[in-house]
């Protein structure tokens, strides 16, 4: 069973010296936990402090965005190059909220994807329905034409390098959550394209995450779901004790199944 994956993302919360006290906090709260790899994505201007206290622990260090160029006159972006430079593993590409807030298309999250496998991150790459379109029924059709266009012109090798999180874009910060059932259902879809597009065995190794209000309190029933390998948790991973207990609960939960 794949070990699982327990994301953070700080959206636009925290200063540095908050980050810092945050990060300090999470670490002390999960230093004993084996079975959860752990990913921490603070704003950009906390990269580099919050790097420095992480470097020697488990704990992975993640961007909440790039631009896909090395380099160049895009005023207000930063480049894969910077944020590896402050020891960043992941970066999150084409979250909802990029997508409806500064309206990035799947072409546009096709091109970031390939130039953070190029420089070696690890790409979290979401894709998720609105509430209109799971209430239309076209969630599968979205879905679908949000992985062909945003992994256009992947390999096997390449896939096989990031990380996909299911985010159902009605159950961002809404308080709402998909059930366990609906989010396997969608999870065991992801799945399925996957093995339609780059076999079995290549299927079964990508890992794919739910988002979307994730709780302590819903965790370990989401992570006793077959094809949910984790989650890319906002709100509760703003307080340390929320996401230390999040972090625990998956890892147990996952020794559970394991055993089964």
């Amino acid at each position: 069973m794949k070990k699982p994956l327990i994301a953070g993302n700080w959206k636009m919360f925290k200063t540095v010296d908050e980050a810092v006290t945050l990060v300090q906090t999470i670490k002390a709260g999960v230093y004993k936990v084996t079975d959860c790899d752990v990913v921490i994505c603070p704003p950009f201007t906390a990269l580099a402090a919050v790097s420095k206290i992480l470097a020697d622990g488990p704990i992975a260090l993640g961007a909440q965005n790039i631009y896909p160029a090395t380099e160049g006159a895009f005023t207000g972006e930063i480049s894969p190059i910077m944020i590896k430079n402050v020891g960043c593993r992941y970066v999150i590409l084409g979250h909802p909220e990029r997508r409806q807030y500064f309206h990035e298309t799947d072409d546009f999250i096709n091109e970031k994807v390939k130039i953070a496998l190029k420089y070696s991150l690890i790409p979290i790459v979401c894709i998720g329905e609105t509430l209109a379109q799971r209430d239309n029924r076209q969630f599968l059709e979205v879905v679908k034409g949000q992985f062909d266009q945003s992994f256009a012109d992947l390999t096997k090798e390449d896939i096989l390098r990031l990380v996909i999180a299911y985010e159902p874009v009605w159950a961002i910060g809404t308080g709402k959550t998909a059930t366990p059932e609906q989010a396997e259902q969608m999870h065991s879809y992801i799945r399925r394209l996957l093995n339609e597009k780059y076999g079995g065995e290549v299927a079964s190794r990508v890992l794919i995450l739910y988002g979307g209000s994730v709780k302590p309190d819903n965790i370990g029933l989401l992570i006793r779901k077959p094809n949910v390998d984790g989650a890319l948790v906002g709100g509760a991973s703003l307080k340390a004790e929320s996401f230390s207990q999040l972090v625990v609960l998956a890892a147990e939960q996952s020794k559970v199944e394991a055993r089964k």
